[in-house]
Order: C-alpha cells, then sequence, then structure tokens
C-alpha cells in the first residue's frame, strides 16, 4: 500500500448521511431545547424556576424506558430462531448502555429537583428506590456482557437478563399509584403542565429521542467493530465499517 493511498484510507469518514442528518438535527434541536427550557418557557408558581428540571428529568426517564425496552425486544430477536444474529444483540447492548445514561442523567436531575421539593437530595420512597433499582440492574446486564466466552455466548446470557429485567420498568412506572409515594403524581396525566411549558417538555422528549437514536447507531457500529477486531483484527474491522460508511 502506498503512502497516499494510506493517507486517503485515514481520512476517509466512517459515518454515513444517515448518521450526518441525525447529529445535525440533534445539535439543532439541543439548541431549540434550550432556549425553551431556559427562557421561553414560563417559571412554575409553586417550584418556581425548579420547574425547569422537569423538561430534563421526565423526557430522560421515558428514554431510559424505551431503550431498555428496545433492549428487551432486540434480545427476544435474537433468541428466536428465525431471526438470530448478532446484529440484533449488538443492538441490544448499545441501546442498554444509552439507556443507563439517560437513567443516570434521570437520577441526578431527580436528586436536584428532590432538594428543591422536599429539602434532601434523597429519599427512600417507591419511585426514587424502584428508579435506582432499575438503574442498578442494567448496571449488571452491561457487566454480564463483558463476561467472558464467545459472542454467541454473550448474546444468550445477555438476552435471558434483557428480559427479566426489562419486566422492572412497570414497577418504576406505576409505583406512585401503587403505593403514593412523596414523589409527584405524573405531571402531564393530571394536567399539571400546560401551554409553554409542556411544550418545552415535548421539545425535551423530540430531541431526546433524536439524541437516542444518534447515539445508538454509533455505539452498535463500535461494537460491530469490536466483534469485527476480535474475530479477523484491526484492519478488516477499520476497512468493514468504511465500507459501511458509504451507504
Amino acid at each position: 500500500m502506498t503512502a497516499s493511498t494510506t493517507q486517503e484510507t485515514v481520512r476517509r469518514p466512517t459515518g454515513t448521511p444517515l448518521t450526518r442528518a441525525l447529529g445535525i438535527a440533534t445539535l439543532i434541536g439541543l439548541a431549540w431545547f434550550v432556549a425553551f427550557g431556559l427562557f421561553l418557557s414560563p417559571d412554575d408558581v409553586v417550584q418556581k424556576k425548579g420547574v425547569r428540571i422537569l423538561y430534563l428529568h421526565v423526557p430522560s426517564a421515558w428514554l431510559a424506558y424505551l431503550a431498555f425496552i428496545v433492549t428487551a425486544i432486540s434480545s427476544a430477536a435474537y433468541l428466536s430462531k428465525r431471526t438470530r444474529s448478532l446484529t440484533w444483540d449488538r443492538l441490544a447492548g448499545a441501546s442498554a448502555e444509552v439507556g443507563v445514561l439517560f437513567m443516570g442523567i434521570t437520577l441526578l436531575t431527580g436528586s436536584l429537583w428532590g432538594r428543591i421539593s422536599w429539602g434532601v437530595y434523597w429519599v427512600w420512597d417507591s419511585r426514587v428506590t424502584t428508579t435506582a433499582f432499575l438503574f442498578v440492574t442494567y448496571l449488571g446486564y452491561l457487566a454480564v456482557r463483558g463476561l467472558g466466552g464467545t459472542h454467541h455466548q454473550r448474546a444468550r446470557r445477555s438476552a435471558v437478563v434483557a428480559l427479566l429485567s426489562v419486566l422492572e420498568i412497570p414497577l418504576v412506572h406505576f409505583s406512585v399509584e401503587w403505593w403514593r409515594p412523596l414523589h409527584q403524581q405524573e405531571s402531564i396525566a393530571n394536567g399539571k403542565l400546560s401551554g409553554l411549558m409542556l411544550f418545552s417538555l415535548f421539545v425535551g422528549v423530540i430531541v431526546f429521542t433524536l439524541m437516542y437514536v444518534w447515539l445508538v447507531l454509533h455505539r452498535q457500529r463500535l461494537l460491530a467493530m469490536q466483534d469485527a477486531l476480535d474475530d479477523h483484527g484491526l484492519e478488516f474491522a477499520i476497512a468493514e465499517r468504511r465500507e459501511e460508511a458509504v451507504f
């Protein structure tokens, strides 16, 4: 391979038109979200500026739910004989990683909101406790993925854990109805948000959804590259990803 060919190979991007478009849309959406969340939406009558934390907290929680559900669906697809492919396993792993990120943001923003509303950063009520347990469960799922063995052994054991872990989501979501905790009831369902406040919340959901898709696309491609690296070496893995970027 000549020096010019090597330079051309190094400069060749690995992103796809889809991921680049999603990245641009996400950046624009984030600017839009900041404008509405911090400046255009009004203060709450009771929580004052503290309500702005909810614009980050609620979308993070919903996207974490979505990510873990995608992990479960992808895991089920892998276990099915008709659709068994490591692509499903890598999608499950990528979605779980992003879901853990969003769940971490949920817990962090929730503690900040709790300090404003309750005077403390943490209380052991049902919603907070079950959310923390869900977070730890998916950290465990990621740890299981990191155990030794072949790619298919990793996929099988991870799929079983994912299908069991997703059963915790209804427990977290309905905990505010089943046990009447300190955590407030659902703001949207109870009509506590309206006008620009409700719109700002939906902007957050849209932007976080775009970010989720962008992160999962990139992360599952990196996981595919890691598998190719394990099986065939570095040069093959890089060449395979650059070939994918053409489409």
